[in-house]
C-alpha cells in the first residue's frame, strides 16, 4: 500500500500471517543505509519488522504505536545505531519503554 521506511532513518516492515500464534518483532542494523523508498526519501538504518497473527489487528495497530513512540526518541535512535549484539537492543528497548 505504502513505503514503511516511515523517514528519520527508520522503517518498520509488518504484516500478518496465519500460521503463527504471537507476535513475531526483529530488529535491523544498517550502519551504511538501506535505499527504503522512505518517505523523507533519506536512507534507513534502523529497521524493526513487526508480524502479528492474521486475526490480531489490535495487537497489529498496537505494537506499530509502540514502536513508532519510542522511536521518536533521538538519543535512542543514537543508542541503536551504536548497538554490537542483540543484547544491547533488548536493554536499550526495555529502559526506553519502562519509561512510559
Amino acid at each position: 500500500l505504502g513505503s514503511t521506511g516511515i523517514g528519520g532513518g527508520i522503517g518498520i516492515p509488518h504484516g500478518k500471517i496465519g500460521d503463527i500464534e504471537s507476535l513475531i518483532i526483529g530488529f535491523g542494523l544498517s550502519r551504511d543505509g538501506v535505499d527504503f523508498e522512505s518517505i523523507d526519501r533519506r536512507l534507513t538504518h534502523i529497521f524493526f519488522l513487526l508480524i502479528t497473527p492474521e486475526n490480531a489487528t489490535s495487537l497489529h495497530l498496537k505494537a506499530l504505536a509502540r514502536i513508532t513512540r519510542i522511536l521518536k526518541n533521538e538519543p535512542l535512535k543514537e543508542r541503536l545505531l551504536k548497538v554490537t549484539n542483540a543484547d544491547e537492543v533488548l536493554s536499550i528497548i526495555k529502559e526506553e519503554d519502562e519509561t512510559f
